[in-house]
């Protein structure tokens, strides 16, 4: 059983400059982050923009994940692919304007059922849900 509210944390540590990199940490995880060359920066890290994207294609994932072990569902990968596109909105501010996922399941034991749960599971994630991005899924069992 789950129980709510639940906390995330992470801490920052940058120094000044937008050519340094710097890094982030959420529980034992450390990643390095970096301003993208898109925007004036050297790259060589994640970027917010990097992290976002993440976030959207690995709430997919992790959510599809749960519904095939509830559901007894087997495969034997998930393969994802996504892309996230900065445009600017009708004001004139650059946001983040389109989400593209796709996603390959291999060798389900049940195809249709592998499919049924890859909807869901775009419709239902909560971070995905969370969002004012315009989401587009395309599915595929091999």
């Amino acid at each position: 059983m789950i129980t709510y509210p639940i906390e995330f944390r992470s801490e920052t540590l940058a120094k000044n400059g937008v050519d340094t990199l710097w890094t982030a940490r959420t529980g034992s995880q450390e990643t390095l982050l970096a301003v993208p060359p898109e925007f004036g920066g050297p790259g060589g890290g994640l970027s917010p923009e990097d992290l976002f994207n993440l976030a959207l294609a690995n709430c997919f994932t992790a959510t599809f994940k749960v519904y095939a072990e509830n559901s007894k569902l087997t495969f034997s990968d998930l393969f994802v692919r996504s892309r996230l596109i900065v445009d600017l909105d009708q004001n004139k501010r650059p946001v983040m304007k389109e989400f593209f996922l796709e996603a390959k399941i291999h060798s389900p034991s049940n195809p249709e059922r592998a499919l049924l749960l890859a909807k869901k599971a775009s419709e239902s994630g909560f971070i995905l849900n969370s969002i004012k991005t315009q989401c587009h899924f395309e599915f595929e069992v091999i």
